[in-house]
Protein backbone atom coordinates (compact mmCIF):
# COMPACT_ATOMS: atom_id res chain seq x y z
CA UNK A 1 0.00 0.00 0.00
CA UNK A 2 2.60 2.67 0.81
CA UNK A 3 4.58 1.77 -2.73
CA UNK A 4 1.38 2.43 -4.25
CA UNK A 5 0.89 5.39 -2.42
CA UNK A 6 4.19 6.88 -3.40
CA UNK A 7 3.78 5.65 -7.11
CA UNK A 8 0.62 8.27 -7.04
CA UNK A 9 1.95 10.42 -5.24
CA UNK A 10 4.69 11.23 -7.81
CA UNK A 11 2.50 10.80 -10.73
CA UNK A 12 0.48 13.45 -9.03
CA UNK A 13 3.46 15.62 -8.05
CA UNK A 14 4.74 15.19 -12.47
CA UNK A 15 1.51 16.20 -13.50
CA UNK A 16 1.46 19.17 -11.40
CA UNK A 17 5.20 20.07 -11.91
CA UNK A 18 3.91 19.67 -15.65
CA UNK A 19 1.13 22.32 -15.18
CA UNK A 20 3.09 24.80 -13.61
CA UNK A 21 6.00 24.36 -15.44
CA UNK A 22 4.51 24.99 -18.91
CA UNK A 23 3.78 28.62 -17.88
CA UNK A 24 7.63 29.28 -16.85
CA UNK A 25 8.59 27.74 -19.55
CA UNK A 26 6.75 30.20 -22.19
CA UNK A 27 7.68 32.79 -19.64
CA UNK A 28 11.50 31.90 -20.38
CA UNK A 29 11.45 31.08 -23.86
CA UNK A 30 13.28 32.39 -25.43
CA UNK A 31 16.67 32.54 -23.20
CA UNK A 32 19.37 32.85 -26.27
CA UNK A 33 19.15 33.29 -29.62
CA UNK A 34 16.73 31.50 -31.99
CA UNK A 35 17.68 30.15 -35.70
CA UNK A 36 14.81 30.61 -38.28
CA UNK A 37 15.81 28.83 -41.65
CA UNK A 38 14.02 29.41 -44.86
CA UNK A 39 14.77 26.49 -46.83
CA UNK A 40 14.70 28.85 -50.24
CA UNK A 41 17.20 31.22 -51.82
CA UNK A 42 17.79 34.58 -50.64
CA UNK A 43 15.47 37.71 -52.04
CA UNK A 44 12.71 35.78 -52.24
CA UNK A 45 9.39 36.26 -50.67
CA UNK A 46 10.01 33.77 -47.97
CA UNK A 47 13.50 35.04 -47.57
CA UNK A 48 12.33 38.95 -47.25
CA UNK A 49 8.87 38.25 -44.82
CA UNK A 50 11.33 35.55 -42.32
CA UNK A 51 13.40 38.73 -41.93
CA UNK A 52 10.65 40.96 -41.75
CA UNK A 53 9.01 38.48 -38.69
CA UNK A 54 12.19 38.30 -37.21
CA UNK A 55 13.43 41.40 -36.52
CA UNK A 56 9.97 42.14 -34.97
CA UNK A 57 10.19 38.75 -32.46
CA UNK A 58 13.59 39.89 -31.94
CA UNK A 59 12.07 43.37 -30.88
CA UNK A 60 9.09 41.84 -29.08
CA UNK A 61 10.74 38.45 -27.35
CA UNK A 62 13.83 39.86 -26.70
CA UNK A 63 16.82 37.80 -28.13
CA UNK A 64 17.82 37.50 -31.62
CA UNK A 65 15.87 35.97 -34.46
CA UNK A 66 18.51 34.62 -37.14
CA UNK A 67 17.34 34.06 -40.60
CA UNK A 68 19.70 31.18 -42.45
CA UNK A 69 18.84 30.34 -46.51
CA UNK A 70 19.07 26.94 -46.75
CA UNK A 71 18.25 26.26 -50.78
CA UNK A 72 18.40 23.01 -52.41
CA UNK A 73 16.26 20.60 -54.11
CA UNK A 74 12.78 22.54 -53.75
CA UNK A 75 12.98 23.33 -50.00
CA UNK A 76 13.58 19.43 -48.97
CA UNK A 77 17.23 20.08 -48.05
CA UNK A 78 17.11 23.12 -45.72
CA UNK A 79 13.55 21.72 -44.39
CA UNK A 80 15.32 18.20 -43.52
CA UNK A 81 18.05 20.24 -41.77
CA UNK A 82 15.01 21.52 -38.95
CA UNK A 83 13.52 18.16 -39.06
CA UNK A 84 16.47 16.93 -37.41
CA UNK A 85 17.21 19.77 -35.04
CA UNK A 86 16.13 19.65 -31.40
CA UNK A 87 12.79 20.47 -30.54
CA UNK A 88 13.02 22.90 -27.88
CA UNK A 89 12.38 26.01 -30.70
CA UNK A 90 15.47 27.09 -30.86
CA UNK A 91 15.01 26.32 -34.81
CA UNK A 92 12.13 26.69 -36.39
CA UNK A 93 11.24 26.70 -40.40
CA UNK A 94 9.50 28.92 -42.96
CA UNK A 95 7.26 26.92 -45.00
CA UNK A 96 5.18 27.99 -47.88
CA UNK A 97 2.69 25.51 -50.26
CA UNK A 98 5.89 24.30 -51.49
CA UNK A 99 5.84 22.25 -49.01
CA UNK A 100 2.14 20.68 -48.83
CA UNK A 101 2.85 19.70 -52.93
CA UNK A 102 6.39 17.79 -51.93
CA UNK A 103 4.27 16.31 -49.94
CA UNK A 104 2.96 14.34 -52.82
CA UNK A 105 5.12 14.88 -55.41
CA UNK A 106 8.03 13.66 -53.19
CA UNK A 107 7.32 10.84 -51.40
CA UNK A 108 10.55 9.68 -51.00
CA UNK A 109 12.07 12.71 -48.88
CA UNK A 110 13.31 12.04 -45.36
CA UNK A 111 10.68 13.46 -43.58
CA UNK A 112 7.04 14.03 -43.47
CA UNK A 113 5.28 17.24 -43.02
CA UNK A 114 3.10 16.73 -40.35
CA UNK A 115 5.26 13.83 -38.63
CA UNK A 116 8.09 15.80 -37.91
CA UNK A 117 6.70 18.84 -37.90
CA UNK A 118 4.18 20.88 -35.54
CA UNK A 119 2.35 23.88 -37.11
CA UNK A 120 3.31 27.15 -35.18
CA UNK A 121 1.51 30.06 -37.45
CA UNK A 122 0.77 31.27 -40.90
CA UNK A 123 2.30 34.62 -41.95
CA UNK A 124 0.72 35.78 -45.30
CA UNK A 125 -0.29 35.24 -48.34
CA UNK A 126 -0.48 36.71 -51.93
CA UNK A 127 -1.29 36.69 -55.73
CA UNK A 128 1.12 35.15 -58.48
CA UNK A 129 1.47 37.36 -61.95
CA UNK A 130 2.33 35.33 -64.98
CA UNK A 131 5.19 37.74 -66.54
CA UNK A 132 6.76 37.66 -69.81
CA UNK A 133 10.19 38.55 -71.44
CA UNK A 134 9.39 41.99 -73.44
CA UNK A 135 10.39 40.53 -76.70
CA UNK A 136 7.38 37.47 -76.09
CA UNK A 137 4.89 37.99 -79.34
CA UNK A 138 1.89 37.52 -76.64
CA UNK A 139 0.57 40.20 -74.66
CA UNK A 140 -2.45 38.56 -73.47
CA UNK A 141 -3.40 35.57 -72.09
CA UNK A 142 -5.00 34.51 -74.65
CA UNK A 143 -2.54 35.53 -77.52
CA UNK A 144 0.05 33.52 -75.04
CA UNK A 145 -2.34 30.24 -75.44
CA UNK A 146 -2.70 30.96 -79.45
CA UNK A 147 0.89 31.56 -79.47
CA UNK A 148 1.75 27.67 -77.39
CA UNK A 149 -0.65 25.66 -78.82
CA UNK A 150 0.54 26.47 -82.36
CA UNK A 151 4.06 25.88 -81.42
CA UNK A 152 4.30 23.38 -78.86
CA UNK A 153 7.13 22.85 -76.46
CA UNK A 154 8.63 26.11 -77.90
CA UNK A 155 8.07 28.58 -75.31
CA UNK A 156 9.12 27.92 -71.41
CA UNK A 157 8.67 29.48 -68.32
CA UNK A 158 11.22 29.35 -64.99
CA UNK A 159 10.35 28.83 -61.65
CA UNK A 160 12.45 28.75 -57.96
CA UNK A 161 12.96 24.91 -58.47
CA UNK A 162 10.51 21.86 -58.69
CA UNK A 163 7.32 21.73 -56.54
CA UNK A 164 7.87 25.33 -55.30
CA UNK A 165 4.23 27.34 -56.09
CA UNK A 166 5.69 29.02 -58.94
CA UNK A 167 6.03 25.71 -60.88
CA UNK A 168 3.12 24.52 -59.76
CA UNK A 169 1.22 27.46 -60.71
CA UNK A 170 2.79 26.54 -64.78
CA UNK A 171 1.93 22.85 -64.46
CA UNK A 172 -1.96 24.07 -63.19
CA UNK A 173 -1.69 26.41 -66.27
CA UNK A 174 -0.46 24.16 -68.73
CA UNK A 175 -3.10 21.52 -67.83
CA UNK A 176 -6.07 24.00 -67.98
CA UNK A 177 -4.98 25.34 -71.31
CA UNK A 178 -3.73 22.41 -72.88
CA UNK A 179 -0.49 23.98 -73.39
CA UNK A 180 3.09 22.39 -74.21
CA UNK A 181 5.18 24.66 -72.13
CA UNK A 182 8.69 23.74 -71.24
CA UNK A 183 9.73 23.68 -67.05
CA UNK A 184 13.15 25.57 -66.47
CA UNK A 185 13.87 24.90 -62.43
CA UNK A 186 15.99 27.07 -61.24
CA UNK A 187 18.00 27.20 -57.68
CA UNK A 188 15.70 29.88 -56.46
CA UNK A 189 13.22 33.09 -57.54
CA UNK A 190 16.22 35.42 -57.84
CA UNK A 191 17.82 33.69 -60.48
CA UNK A 192 14.74 32.67 -62.52
CA UNK A 193 13.36 36.23 -62.45
CA UNK A 194 16.74 37.27 -63.60
CA UNK A 195 16.22 34.82 -66.42
CA UNK A 196 13.19 36.24 -67.67
CA UNK A 197 14.01 39.69 -67.55
CA UNK A 198 17.56 39.26 -69.73
CA UNK A 199 15.20 37.06 -71.69
CA UNK A 200 17.05 33.63 -71.19
CA UNK A 201 13.30 32.40 -70.57
CA UNK A 202 9.86 32.95 -72.49
CA UNK A 203 7.75 33.71 -69.22
CA UNK A 204 7.49 32.90 -65.28
CA UNK A 205 4.85 32.86 -62.58
CA UNK A 206 6.16 35.11 -59.54
CA UNK A 207 4.79 36.26 -56.50
CA UNK A 208 3.13 39.67 -56.80
CA UNK A 209 4.98 41.27 -54.00
CA UNK A 210 8.62 40.64 -55.77
CA UNK A 211 7.65 41.12 -59.48
CA UNK A 212 5.51 43.95 -59.61
CA UNK A 213 8.43 46.66 -59.48
CA UNK A 214 9.95 44.84 -62.65
CA UNK A 215 6.50 45.18 -64.11
CA UNK A 216 6.38 48.81 -63.39
CA UNK A 217 9.85 49.49 -64.72
CA UNK A 218 9.28 47.70 -68.14
CA UNK A 219 11.41 44.83 -67.55
CA UNK A 220 8.50 42.33 -68.09
CA UNK A 221 5.22 42.73 -69.20
CA UNK A 222 2.43 41.17 -66.91
CA UNK A 223 0.07 38.43 -68.62
CA UNK A 224 -2.45 37.98 -65.88
CA UNK A 225 -2.69 37.65 -61.92
CA UNK A 226 -3.62 34.67 -60.34
CA UNK A 227 -6.61 35.58 -57.77
CA UNK A 228 -9.87 35.26 -58.19
CA UNK A 229 -9.84 39.07 -58.00
CA UNK A 230 -7.29 41.49 -59.73
CA UNK A 231 -4.44 42.51 -57.09
CA UNK A 232 -4.65 46.16 -55.63
CA UNK A 233 -0.95 46.04 -56.56
CA UNK A 234 -1.62 45.44 -60.26
CA UNK A 235 -4.95 46.63 -60.81
CA UNK A 236 -4.68 47.19 -64.15
CA UNK A 237 -4.15 43.78 -64.88
CA UNK A 238 -6.62 40.98 -65.34
CA UNK A 239 -6.54 37.66 -63.29
CA UNK A 240 -6.06 34.40 -65.89
CA UNK A 241 -9.79 33.55 -64.44
CA UNK A 242 -11.22 36.36 -66.28
CA UNK A 243 -9.37 36.03 -69.74
CA UNK A 244 -9.45 33.22 -70.73
CA UNK A 245 -8.90 30.42 -67.84
CA UNK A 246 -12.12 30.44 -66.39
CA UNK A 247 -11.69 28.74 -62.54
CA UNK A 248 -7.70 29.79 -62.30
CA UNK A 249 -6.47 30.22 -59.11
CA UNK A 250 -3.23 30.02 -57.71
CA UNK A 251 -1.56 31.77 -54.27
CA UNK A 252 1.57 31.55 -52.59
CA UNK A 253 1.30 31.07 -48.78
CA UNK A 254 4.02 31.50 -46.13
CA UNK A 255 4.15 30.11 -42.27
CA UNK A 256 6.36 28.96 -39.40
CA UNK A 257 6.72 25.33 -38.34
CA UNK A 258 9.03 23.93 -35.13
CA UNK A 259 10.26 20.36 -34.94
CA UNK A 260 7.87 18.15 -33.91
CA UNK A 261 8.42 17.42 -29.68
CA UNK A 262 8.53 21.28 -29.53
CA UNK A 263 7.26 22.28 -26.21
CA UNK A 264 3.46 23.57 -26.20
CA UNK A 265 4.12 26.34 -24.51
CA UNK A 266 7.15 27.74 -26.68
CA UNK A 267 4.65 26.84 -29.85
CA UNK A 268 2.02 28.91 -28.29
CA UNK A 269 4.05 31.87 -27.19
CA UNK A 270 5.51 31.82 -30.80
CA UNK A 271 1.82 31.77 -32.43
CA UNK A 272 0.55 34.23 -29.94
CA UNK A 273 4.11 36.74 -30.70
CA UNK A 274 4.03 36.26 -34.89
CA UNK A 275 -0.24 36.58 -34.53
CA UNK A 276 -0.18 40.01 -32.80
CA UNK A 277 2.93 40.97 -35.33
CA UNK A 278 0.73 40.46 -38.49
CA UNK A 279 -2.13 41.55 -37.09
CA UNK A 280 -0.97 45.18 -36.73
CA UNK A 281 -2.88 47.75 -38.65
CA UNK A 282 0.03 49.12 -39.55
CA UNK A 283 1.52 45.59 -41.22
CA UNK A 284 -1.71 45.11 -42.51
CA UNK A 285 -1.37 48.56 -44.47
CA UNK A 286 2.46 48.13 -45.66
CA UNK A 287 1.63 44.41 -46.65
CA UNK A 288 -1.16 45.33 -48.63
CA UNK A 289 0.95 47.36 -50.83
CA UNK A 290 2.94 45.14 -51.84
CA UNK A 291 0.40 42.30 -52.05
CA UNK A 292 0.50 40.16 -49.07
CA UNK A 293 -2.34 39.16 -46.88
CA UNK A 294 -1.69 38.82 -43.19
CA UNK A 295 -2.97 35.01 -41.49
CA UNK A 296 -3.91 34.64 -38.23
CA UNK A 297 -4.45 31.43 -37.16
CA UNK A 298 -3.92 29.27 -33.96
CA UNK A 299 -1.65 26.29 -34.06
CA UNK A 300 -4.64 23.95 -34.38
CA UNK A 301 -6.27 25.75 -37.38
CA UNK A 302 -3.17 26.54 -39.16
CA UNK A 303 -2.81 22.74 -38.72
CA UNK A 304 -5.82 21.59 -40.49
CA UNK A 305 -5.25 24.02 -43.00
CA UNK A 306 -1.97 22.47 -43.70
CA UNK A 307 -3.61 19.31 -44.00
CA UNK A 308 -6.20 20.72 -46.41
CA UNK A 309 -3.57 22.38 -48.30
CA UNK A 310 -1.77 18.86 -48.99
CA UNK A 311 -5.14 17.54 -50.39
CA UNK A 312 -5.81 19.72 -52.68
CA UNK A 313 -2.36 20.06 -54.26
CA UNK A 314 -2.53 16.43 -54.62
CA UNK A 315 -5.60 16.09 -56.61
CA UNK A 316 -3.65 18.92 -59.22
CA UNK A 317 -0.78 16.74 -59.10
CA UNK A 318 -2.96 13.30 -60.06
CA UNK A 319 -5.13 14.84 -62.26
CA UNK A 320 -2.96 16.72 -64.30
CA UNK A 321 -0.56 13.86 -64.08
CA UNK A 322 2.60 16.00 -62.85
CA UNK A 323 5.93 14.48 -62.29
CA UNK A 324 9.42 15.43 -61.25
CA UNK A 325 11.43 16.88 -64.34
Amino acid sequence: MRRNFLNSLLVALSVVASVCGAPALAQSYPSRPVKIVVPFAAGGSADIYARFIAQRLQDSLGQAFIVEDRPGAGSIIGTDVVAKAEPDGYTLLVISNTHTVNETLVPDKPFRLLRDFVPVAPINSSDLVLVANPSLAASTTRELIKLAQSEPGKLNYASSGTGTPYHMAGELFKSMTGTNLVHIPYKGSAGARTGVVGGQVDLMFDAVTTMAEEVRAGKVKAIATTGKVRSDVLPDVPTLNESGVPGYEATIWLGVMAPKGTPKAVVDRLNEAISKIVGQPEVRQLWAKLGAVPMVMTPAAFDKYIRGDIVKWAEVIKTAKIKID
